[in-house]
């Protein structure tokens, strides 16, 4: 059975860091390009930032020069380092497992974590 378990969401203020970290199964986490996605309040979900197996990352533009992807192939382990976080970021952080298609693009699969809170007071 895949499991992605996260953690290390919390609240912080305005251009505070934060790290999530998102543990895999094995099964899956050696082949698949990771992820993280985020959804507010009122607002569909979003892709934040993927990384292939072999360590090369994407990042949507609201959080390119502020957000890095990083994985950890020993551990099985995916992060999201946030710093210079807004009060736009708050949501709740998805960790996800897909693949990219032949033009770079995340294709999710139907595995993903429970999610977890991001809140930055103003």
């Amino acid at each position: 059975q895949v499991q992605l378990v996260e953690s290390g969401g919390g609240l912080v203020q305005t251009g505070g860091s934060l790290r999530l970290s998102c543990a895999a199964s094995r099964s899956v986490f050696s082949t698949s390009a990771m992820a993280w996605y985020r959804r507010a309040p009122g607002k569909p979900r979003e892709l934040v930032a993927h990384i292939s197996p072999g360590g090369s990352s994407n990042y949507a533009e609201f959080v390119k020069g502020r957000f890095t992807i990083s994985r950890d192939n020993a551990k099985n382990t995916v992060y999201l380092q946030m710093n210079s976080l807004k009060p736009e970021d708050t949501a709740v952080y998805y960790c996800n497992a897909g693949r990219r298609d032949s033009y770079g693009n995340y294709v999710p699969y139907t595995y993903w974590a429970q999610g977890t809170q991001v809140t930055v007071s103003s």
